[in-house]
């Protein structure tokens, strides 16, 4: 069954709904409507990984998420903790998440997978070329789904040596980072590279730009609206749920629930 994790972002400067859930309430509020909604988890992140965002410390980032992570979790809801930080994943854990989400796979704090081993947790690991300032400047590729898994193969062989058993790992071919425009299409089309590797693969389209590029058909100064955006969205999982993907994470799950009800009936199941 697929398994649809919806997003909490608890930043002031996230690409979409940044400040919209800074507070813990509204926070904790949009968790549990977003379980209602279908959630199989709820991915909460206290620092925002778009494009030219800044790190923000260790502290402000607990201080956001922690208590969030606390409220859900008692709430019964699996929750992913989303950071780049050991202490802040093994501290989320503690609280309560189950899942460490670490977009860059482990590279950018070489405490992380250690920290995942020892807390028992998932780890989820993402294709990653370096930090959120500059990552496009890596965003050169000749056979892109081939060499994304290529490095995720190197991310789950180091997880291996450092603990992880395989059953516990997710791999995340991190559409949008340090990938420009086409090259996210690119590797969508090539999911089965990323399938085939074994472990089981998580895809986050959500209200990207490469999105907002295909549907303003080249017109740079288009206002593509979020409704269109989660459309989009919406479409884009239940391919890649079609194409080998186990878990999408949204931040409208109510329209990805009702998407992936329509592609199953499509399919008879």
């Amino acid at each position: 069954m697929t398994s649809i994790w919806g997003i909490v972002n608890v930043t002031p400067d996230s690409f979409s709904d940044g400040g919209r859930y800074l507070d813990v309430d509204r926070a904790v509020a949009h968790g549990l409507q977003l379980r209602a909604d279908g959630a199989s988890v709820l991915d909460i992140g206290g620092e925002s990984t778009r494009p030219g965002a800044e790190r923000v410390g260790t502290a402000v980032e607990q201080e956001r998420v922690l208590p969030v992570i606390e409220q859900l979790a008692a709430a019964g809801i699996p929750i992913s903790i989303d950071t780049l930080d050991a202490h802040t994943a093994a501290a989320a854990v503690r609280a309560g998440a189950r899942i460490v989400n670490d977009v860059s796979g482990g590279l950018a704090d070489p405490d992380m997978r250690a920290a995942v081993a020892e807390s028992g947790a998932d780890f989820a690991i993402g294709h990653w070329r370096g930090f959120s300032s500059d990552m496009y400047a890596h965003a050169e590729y000749r056979r892109i789904a081939r060499e994304v898994a290529g490095e995720l193969q190197e991310r789950i062989g180091e997880a291996a040596a450092s603990g992880i058993a395989p059953s516990r790992l997710i791999v995340d071919p991190g559409i949008g980072f340090a990938k420009a425009g086409t090259q996210n299409w690119d590797v969508l089309r090539g999911l089965d590279e990323i399938v085939a590797l074994g472990p089981r693969v998580l895809i986050g389209t959500s209200r990207k730009r490469f999105l907002a590029e295909t549907l303003a058909q080249g017109d740079a100064d288009a206002d593509v609206s979020e409704s269109r955006r989660d459309l989009a969205t919406a479409v884009t999982s239940a391919l890649a749920v079609r194409a080998g993907a186990w878990a999408v994470r949204v931040h409208d799950v109510a329209a990805t629930r009702d998407a992936l009800a329509i592609a199953q009936a499509w399919e008879g199941r």
